[in-house]
């Protein structure tokens, strides 16, 4: 495993982090605990440390699952991981609706109850990296920012960061509170945040990049037969999962086996590859609930592409025809 420094605030992570997200949560039921603490070892014997949480991430019988999971299986190895945990968002669980719409909160009392909570359900007294999940129309994005100013001065909080924020919010949170990280979907079919690296990069701010592999698709393993639970496996409504997008993508599937091929690699590892390559400040999180697939994913960091190849894949990429991409579940209005 090779590291990288996440911005320009000191924090230096795993070139590949784990996401964990999916071990409770939106792609079946939630994983045993058991099964999964064995699997996060693991990835600490591999050199995996960056750990991605939040505190929603869980089942309506159990919403706190991912971070109660994480809290226990990593907390032989506290000192030596980074784990990261988001705040200011909850599920609308009486919708009915499958992913259940989004309800922001980033109240300042809301925050304080959140991260009392997070630091409960993951056995710690500090959070490394804390998010806001997603911007909440009704509190200014300063006022937030001052609240977790305060939670860093108190201890409580190391670094902290946005997820799927504008470029203006951005820049009025990191005028208060200088920002570490900012975590956005991105991957070969989701490239829209791509926008945002100018102001990334000239504010010294890393990119965690979620759903790298477009939700699985991209490491080539499904296909048109490829079957999801409806209810519990949110790819079920994907559209990159419908039986008639793969004849869409598969210009783009083609592209990455052959230079996987050529890199004596795995498409997987050549989606990666291919962010890790662009910026030094990329830090991609895919997640997993297997062993090989842990170990395909850190074994892309060895995979090396040229500036140049990074530049012929943006070109195919842009006239290249595919299907739409999941782009993130809908905040309740």
């Amino acid at each position: 495993m090779n590291y990288r420094n996440l911005g320009n605030r000191g924090l230096r992570v795993s070139a590949i982090g784990l996401g964990c997200m999916g071990m409770s949560h939106a792609y079946g039921a939630p994983a045993d605990h058991r099964e999964m603490a064995e699997l996060l070892a693991k990835a600490m014997d591999m050199g995996y440390d960056f750990f991605d949480t939040a505190e929603v991430y869980g089942t309506p019988d159990n919403p706190h699952d991912n971070e109660e999971l994480l809290g226990s299986a990593l907390k032989p190895y506290r000192n030596r991981v980074v784990i990261a945990t988001k705040f200011g968002l909850r599920f609308d669980l009486e919708s009915g609706r499958i992913p259940y719409p989004l309800i922001p909160d980033s109240r300042p009392e809301t925050i304080r109850k959140s991260v009392e909570g997070s630091l409960r359900r993951l056995q710690t007294d500090h959070i490394d990296l804390y998010y806001q999940h997603r911007p909440d129309p009704d509190v200014p994005v300063e006022e937030v920012a001052g609240v977790v100013q305060n939670l860093i001065k108190e201890g409580k909080v190391l670094y902290w960061g946005l997820s799927e924020a504008s470029e203006e919010d951005i820049c009025r949170a990191n005028a208060v509170c200088p920002l570490t990280a900012v975590q956005d979907r991105y991957s070969m079919m989701a490239r829209w945040h791509e926008a945002l690296f100018p102001v990334l990069e000239e504010l010294g701010i890393g990119l965690v990049a979620f759903s790298p592999l477009a939700n699985g698709l991209l490491s080539d393993r499904y296909n048109a037969a490829s079957h999801f639970e409806a209810g519990t496996d949110y790819r079920a409504g994907m559209p990159q999962f419908q039986p008639d997008s793969y004849d869409k993508n598969h210009d783009l599937l083609q592209l990455i086996r052959r230079i996987a091929a050529e890199k004596n690699a795995t498409p997987a590892q050549i989606s990666l590859a291919w962010m890790l390559c662009k910026k030094p400040w990329i830090v991609p999180i895919p997640g997993t609930r297997k062993l090989d697939r842990l170990q395909e994913n850190a074994g892309a960091t060895d995979v090396m592409l040229t500036n140049a190849e990074v530049k012929q894949i943006d070109k195919a990429l842009d006239a290249m025809p595919m299907s739409d991409v999941f782009g993130g579940t809908k905040i309740k209005a």
